[in-house]
């Protein structure tokens, strides 16, 4: 199914060329997430996967704030009345989204303004490329609700992202990450004022997407991979997946505009 006919409820889904734009809209709570909106967030990345025509995504919330997390009153208070069963449920459920997020090829981008905390900090993480106001914090803040740091890969992802040290911290103490600490460990590749974050955002998305799709998809996934390989395994899995890519018409056609001395036009086979 074409991601232009996802019929989506509880996020908002605009796709605009190549590009998928996901907003989060309940602003007057700084966006959070609730259980249907997990839901929906992980069949459509999960759709995302059969559709080639999708280059690229971006995420942002409304209102000035990116997520604030699990809604308080429709996610929390409920969980207090489930079992152990109903609980690994709902933490099987959004540590699929996360899943689901790495698994699709195309690239994710989050634009972060104001609070991105819980669930928000972990969607800004586990994308491929965040962008910032000056005014972003990021609070990994499981353990001031009494839980522990480890939460939809937290404790994976984060520590290579900004380093073991800086991550033990945040997740130790729950305090916010500014956007300057962001920018400074890496988390954000760069940071914009907040009337120029979604022209940024999609500007560099659609850039993303006039490259080669299918190359775009292979580097995403030995990023992932390469994680758990030696520097050696990482080396011969590259060299697999870099003769995948000389099979593709873009490498062709890349090969002839050069020669022609013109851009290329990639379409993604």
């Amino acid at each position: 199914m074409s991601l232009k006919d996802f019929n989506a409820q509880h996020v908002r889904l605009r796709v605009e060329g190549k590009v998928a734009s996901i907003l989060l809209d309940r602003p007057e709570r700084k966006n959070p997430l609730t259980f249907e909106s997990y839901a929906e967030l992980v069949r459509l990345f999960r759709e995302a996967v059969q559709d080639d025509t999708i280059g690229a995504f971006v995420i942002s919330g409304a209102g000035g704030n990116f997520c604030s997390g699990g809604d308080v009153h429709e996610i929390i208070g409920p969980l207090l009345d489930r079992d152990t069963k109903g609980l690994m449920q709902f933490t099987a459920m959004t540590g699929d989204l996360v899943k689901a997020m790495r698994a699709c090829p195309q690239p994710i981008l989050s634009a972060v303004d104001g609070i991105a905390a819980g669930a928000g900090a972990i969607i800004a993480m586990a994308s491929d490329i965040r962008l910032a106001t000056p005014r972003a914090k990021v609070a990994f803040l499981f353990n001031r609700v009494g839980l522990a740091g480890c939460d939809m890969g937290a404790c994976a992802i984060l520590p290579r992202i900004i380093g073991q040290g800086r991550a033990s911290e945040l997740l130790y103490t729950g305090r916010s990450m500014s956007a300057q600490e962001g920018l400074d460990w890496g988390f954000f590749s760069r940071a914009v004022e907040p009337e120029a974050l979604m022209e940024t955002a999609q500007d560099l998305a659609r850039q993303i997407t006039e490259g080669p799709g299918f190359a775009n998809a292979m580097t995403k996934r030995m990023l992932a991979m390469e994680w758990s390989m030696s520097v050696e395994q990482a080396i011969e899995a590259e060299a697999v997946a870099q003769a995948l890519c000389m099979t593709t018409k873009d490498f062709r056609r890349a090969y002839e505009a050069f020669a022609a001395k013109r851009r290329p036009v990639f379409e993604g086979d």
